[in-house]
């Protein structure tokens, strides 16, 4: 997110990554700034390096907001920039005082101000090569720190003016890095530590207001809930089957794995007819011991963390969720294919989705989560059933067919990079091939059809001791400048690439010659 204040107006100029961090990080700051009303234009992420480019030709002051912990290796403005004008300064006024000395002494300061000339560009060239190998270093891999919605949070809480919902945005902010598996487990549970602590500060404020008992309050509470998505919002049974984590440990494609989960359904002692139904609707004596009941369970079928540390929001008396709920709800809204509506609409939807006056659209938001995870489990099992991940040497490969259902779901990055997550994992749990185990997944789905393009995304290999570094920005650039592959590098992850279909194959080509 780059945040800029226009001169001569009252307004902020925000570029918003695509993601629900950057979303609830845009709503903390127009809390902060107490704004109303947003204009959304859409810019690409050319737009984002022209407004770079133009801060510095201006000499206009850039911070970059960093928490201290985290070691991003961000490189210092002194090996990155350099000012040329004092330079060019210099050797004009050394050329201008030679021209004053007389004729006799002239060619030998000539020669000391080529010596001077020789040494400065040679020092010149070191620098630049220095400067290409420290950005080679820093641009090689992508990854993520802490949450964009956390760290505005402590800036409203260093200014006085953090409330509960900056602090609910942050905790959906964190929670989306987690959901998308863009940070390692060890940093999630240390922010949520972080949260946690925050979380406990507001209460103990807000503990005899008279807000605590107000039809419309807010609650936040720690949770230790279970990794079943939207079960409370859904059937337990749907949820256990379009659930990452239940889905791939059961290998619920199979036949074999079907019947596990019969068996574990009955491992639980819990009628059908309950399960089946809404999770509302389920007897209280049932609900009240469930998550033991399930964790109990899951222990004796290898699923050993099945629950998982999180936060829940009650607003009133009758609505709750989790923060993994408000997570999928607000990005199904922000990529929603069901009406011809555009991405600026989205865009506000989703923003709107996170507000607690529009618990409206929040469900709305849920009901789409639904079809959306119901579409990427059935992808993920068509796509294992029929052997459509294929081993190009260095990467595993899969390719969407036009005609596959839901693809267009897919022709969004958020959309495609969950399935491509969820798909390898699954693949991992049924594959047999310990070296196909080790591999990364390219994926690759129908952009626009008219226009001929598909979307491509790489996602390192799956492993709990993952870095989450991914190294297919830079594999993606260099191998389609090298067959002049007509490419567009529009989205903010740079392991999201936009490319002609009829390059595909040439493009491919290159990226197994240059990992191999």
């Amino acid at each position: 997110m780059i945040c800029r204040t226009l001169p001569g107006f009252q307004r902020v100029a925000l570029l918003v990554a695509s993601d629900i961090d950057a979303l609830c990080a845009c709503k903390i700051l127009q809390a902060l700034f107490h704004c109303d009303q947003i204009q959304y234009t859409l810019v690409p992420v050319k737009g984002w390096q022209d407004l770079g480019t133009a801060f510095l030709e201006h000499k206009e002051q850039i911070k970059l907001l960093i928490k201290q912990d985290d070691d991003l290796g961000v490189p210092s403005y002194d090996d990155i920039f350099r000012d040329e004008d004092d330079e060019e300064g210099d050797d004009s006024g050394n050329e201008s005082d030679e021209g004053s000395e007389p004729s006799g002494k002239r060619r030998r300061y000539d020669e000391g101000a080529v010596e001077r000339r020789i040494d400065r560009q040679r020092a010149k060239r070191e620098w630049e090569a220095r400067r290409r190998e420290i950005l080679f270093d820093y641009e090689q891999y992508e990854y993520h720190g802490t949450s964009a919605a956390m760290m505005f949070f402590e800036l409203a809480l260093v200014m006085t003016k953090d409330t509960k919902d900056m602090l609910w945005w942050a905790v959906i902010g964190l929670t989306d890095q987690w959901v998308h598996d863009k940070i390692t487990h060890m940093k999630y549970v240390t922010d949520i530590a972080i949260m946690q602590r925050h979380v406990s500060r507001h209460n103990h404020r807000n503990e005899d207001g008279e807000n605590s008992l107000s039809i419309d309050c807010m609650r936040i509470s720690f949770e230790y809930d279970l990794r079943l998505t939207l079960y409370q919002h859904w059937s337990l049974y749907e949820s256990i089957c379009n659930s990452c984590y239940t889905s791939c440990n059961f290998k619920l494609w199979t036949l074999n794995g079907q019947k596990k989960l019969q068996e574990f359904l009955a491992d639980m002692g819990l009628p059908l007819k309950q399960v089946r139904q809404k999770f509302h609707s389920m007897d209280m004596s049932i609900k009240e011991n469930l998550r033991d009941v399930i964790e109990e369970s899951s222990n004796k079928y290898g699923m050993k963390d099945i629950r998982i540390q999180t936060f829940g929001v009650h607003f009133g008396f009758k609505n709750r969720f989790l923060a993994s709920d408000m997570v999928h709800a607000t990005a199904a809204l922000l990529e929603s294919t069901e009406k011809d509506e555009s991405d600026s609409d989205n865009f506000i939807k989703a923003l709107d989705s996170l507000s607690r006056s529009n618990l409206e659209r929040l469900h709305a938001g849920i009901d789409l989560a639904k079809k959306k995870l119901i579409a990427v489990q059935q992808t993920v099992a068509s796509c294992i059933c029929t052997n459509l991940i294929l081993s190009q040497g260095p990467f595993l490969y899969c390719f969407l067919m036009e005609g596959t259902p839901d693809v267009k779901l897919f022709s969004k990055p958020m959309a495609l990079t969950l399935l491509c997550k969820y798909l390898l994992k699954a693949f991992v749990h049924s594959t047999r091939n310990k070296r196909c185990k080790l591999l990364p997944l390219i994926m690759a789905a129908p952009k626009d059809v008219e226009k001929g393009t598909v979307i491509v995304v790489g996602i390192p290999p799956e492993s709990e001791t993952s870095d989450k570094k991914n190294f297919f920005g830079r594999a993606f650039e260099k191998a389609a400048e090298s067959t002049s592959s007509r490419t567009l590098h529009d989205h903010f992850d740079t392991s999201i690439i936009e490319l002609k279909t009829e390059d595909r194959s040439k493009f491919l080509d290159a990226l197994i010659t240059l990992l191999s």
